[in-house]
């Protein structure tokens, strides 16, 4: 058989149906994948050896099934600590053993897929060291009557929320917050293109972009990208701002510091506020960075 041949066996009365010569593989006592050695064999070659392309293939695919990610330590609205999870993995050497066996002997096999566990980077008790203290904070304003951009700010700001980065390491905006889609719920909202006004998806949310590069300036942390729009935008001081685009800008910064940092994003009535946090045994170099102004200025009250 030179061709893929992966189905999903079906349960029936609580009985898990063999097909003969096939190997059932199983996660969490349900049945996810049924393959035969068939498949795996090289066609080319009179001997029993494995297709690695199609044993790859296959384990791609089972991964795809049963992978369950790890989930960092994170903070609520109210400050509160929600625990870590830890995640899993199929465990690639021990199934490839159990594999062997099967397409080496005959007959049928049944086994449940070996997992091994993966931790989170970010738990509870690191978590709680870096929320201490407070190295760098910035706050800019919009119109909420301008309810696709509002949208689209609030759910820019999630993204980067409770973000954990570690010394050393460099924050990408684009990687963090990934391409504005609708499917990810981002609207139409104006944005600038080449210094005119136009409308995108996701327009608007490089005033949360602005907002962190302030906040993170302020925190005396490493900028390794940021460009300005190609037009004054009015919800940061001249030359405060950072602009981003999926396929083009991006913003970066890197932590300079011994210690990891941590991102608190929080949108609040027509409020963007983004804190920079960390333990108390950071040592901070801070910068002076001017505030924005509390009024909306007009072209912000349709616009960018």
């Amino acid at each position: 058989m030179k061709y893929l041949w992966l189905s999903i066996l079906l349960l029936a009365g609580g009985q898990y149906h063999l097909l003969p010569n096939n190997l059932t593989v199983t996660h969490n006592s349900e049945v996810v994948a049924t393959i035969n050695r068939t498949h795996f064999s090289n066609p080319l070659i009179d001997l029993p050896i494995i297709h690695s392309k199609k044993y790859d293939d296959f384990i791609e695919s089972l991964r795809k099934k049963i992978d369950e990610p790890p989930v960092n330590a994170t903070l609520d609205a109210h400050g509160n600590i929600v625990p870590e999870k830890v995640g899993y993995t199929l465990d690639r050497e021990a199934f490839t053993h159990l594999f062997y066996t099967y397409f080496f002997n005959q007959g049928s096999s049944f086994v449940e897929a070996p997992m091994r566990r993966i931790f989170p980077t970010v738990d509870s008790e690191l978590l709680s060291q870096i929320r201490v203290k407070r190295i760098g904070q910035y706050s800019t304003y919009f119109n909420t009557n301008n309810r696709e951009r509002s949208h689209n700010l609030s759910l820019a700001s999630k993204a980067i929320n409770n973000h954990v980065i570690f010394p050393g390491e460099t924050f990408s905006f684009n990687q963090v917050v990934g391409k504005r889609t609708k499917e990810k719920g981002y609207m139409r909202a104006p944005v600038i293109v080449k210094g005119e006004m136009s409308e995108d998806i996701g327009g608007g949310i490089c005033q949360i972009s602005s907002t962190l590069y302030n906040a993170v300036d302020r925190a005396g942390l490493t900028i390794t990208e940021r460009y300005s729009h190609s037009k004054r935008v009015a919800y940061v001081p001249p030359g405060r701002d950072a602009t981003v685009s999926w396929y083009g800008p991006d913003f970066r910064f890197t932590n300079k510091y011994n210690q990891p940092i941590l991102i608190r994003a929080t949108i609040y009535g027509g409020t963007s506020s983004i804190s920079i946090y960390s333990s108390e045994d950071i040592k901070v170099v801070p910068r002076r960075i001017p505030s924005a102004s509390h009024e909306i200025p007009e072209e912000v009250l349709k616009h960018n």
